[in-house]
């Protein structure tokens, strides 16, 4: 009797642990379940079944207010399942924010979307003309049930930013990059007259036949130097001779 008792008391305890959810799985907060029907009843159905689609993000859970474009709107934007959870941190704030609240807050202030690299910047001209990253609030406050989600309705989709300019792709190639040189300015050279190769510039002295002519030069040195000497010969000759005749 006593081994059937403990034997029912450990088949208890094992069908009340399977009856328990996982603690790591987080189960959906019932301010989430409270705000998603008010949700339904302003028909943004679209908007509920993206909450439906997204993870069990805890930052869905509470304290966080949703920005929920309208049917028409979400009907236009095809969206893969990856990005529903993207879509979502950009379009709420993590902090439940009533209308009242958001309209304090001084015009062109930045405050931060649960995405933390999304920023929302305020322009404030009434109730009628308050915008988000000019996205118009045109619905405010269609959650007010819960104590820790509010949600408004915008008229439109806050967009990421496209005016990034993209960083230009760097090289694995460890050659160095070859620089166009621009070619430099030529300086205008004045105009040189062209003269005939036999004919000597202007201003010249025309050469010589001794420079014109090496060799005849020489040999014209040569007979003028004989035809000197043999004068000169013949001259003393000719006084040798009248000096003998003389002395006969």
């Amino acid at each position: 009797m006593e081994a059937f008792t403990t034997l029912l008391v450990l088949l208890m305890k094992v069908l009340v642990c399977a009856a328990s959810p996982p603690p790591d799985i987080p189960s959906t907060s019932q301010d989430l379940v409270v705000a998603t029907d008010e949700m339904a009843r302003a028909n943004y159905f679209s908007f509920v079944m993206l909450i439906n689609m997204s993870p069990l993000d805890q930052r869905f859970q509470g304290n966080v207010t949703f920005l929920m474009p309208k049917d028409r709107i979400l009907s236009k934007i095809r969206m893969h399942q990856n990005a529903v959870s993207d879509f979502l941190l950009r379009h709420s704030i993590p902090s439940p924010l009533l209308f009242d609240h958001l309209r304090h807050i001084p015009p062109g202030s930045l405050i931060p979307s649960s995405d933390p690299d999304y920023m929302l910047n305020i322009s404030n001209k009434g109730r009628k003309s308050f915008f988000l990253n000019n996205v118009k609030i045109s619905s405010p406050d269609l959650c007010t049930a819960g104590s820790s989600i509010r949600c408004h309705g915008i008229d439109g989709v806050l967009l990421v930013a496209t005016d990034r300019h993209p960083l230009p792709a760097c090289s694995n190639s460890t050659s160095p990059a070859v620089v166009a040189t621009p070619p430099s300015p030529s300086l205008p050279f004045p105009d040189i007259p062209s003269f005939p190769s036999s004919a000597p510039p202007p201003g010249a002295a025309a050469p010589t036949d001794q420079e014109h002519n090496p060799k005849h030069s020489a040999s014209s040195q040569l007979e003028s130097l004989s035809l000197g000497g043999l004068l000169r010969f013949l001259a003393t000759s000719i006084l040798v001779l009248n000096a003998r005749v003389l002395s006969i």
